[in-house]
């Protein structure tokens, strides 16, 4: 009678490469994910050049200022006359407010925007910049 030769148990091998590629996938994910979630309320304006620390605001307003000299707060087009008001209403103890206007924009308009947004209460003014 012949009898079988035993079979060794074979280890079993972790396979790394997929594991690698899985990896990649969730950083890409989550990094694309993290991007999508910031939200500016902000126009497209052309920067002015500037170099400064980049700051955080907690929970920000932002003045826009387009070139031909229109005002916006979070994306809503305003007059100067109706700045203030519209500001009072939206602040709620957040003082911080990101100026953003357009490198070609009218200084005066900008000046005369932040200074209805101070009688409005707004306490600190964050200049955005286009970072060298």
């Amino acid at each position: 009678m012949r009898l079988r030769r035993q079979r060794r148990a074979r280890r079993g091998r972790i396979e790394i490469i997929p594991m690698i590629d899985v990896m990649f996938f969730l950083l890409a994910t989550f990094m694309l994910a993290s991007l999508a979630l910031q939200n500016l309320h902000s126009l497209r304006v052309d920067l002015p050049q500037g170099r400064a620390d980049p700051l955080q605001a907690h929970s920000p307003l932002t003045l826009g200022v387009t070139r031909d000299g229109t005002i916006y707060v979070n994306e809503v087009a305003l007059t100067l006359d109706d700045l203030a008001p519209a500001l009072r209403a939206m602040l709620h103890g957040a003082d911080d407010i990101v100026v953003s206007a357009d490198a070609a924009a009218p200084e005066g308009v900008v000046v005369q925007a932040m200074l209805r947004a101070r009688d409005a209460g707004a306490q600190h003014f964050l200049i955005a910049v286009r970072r060298d």
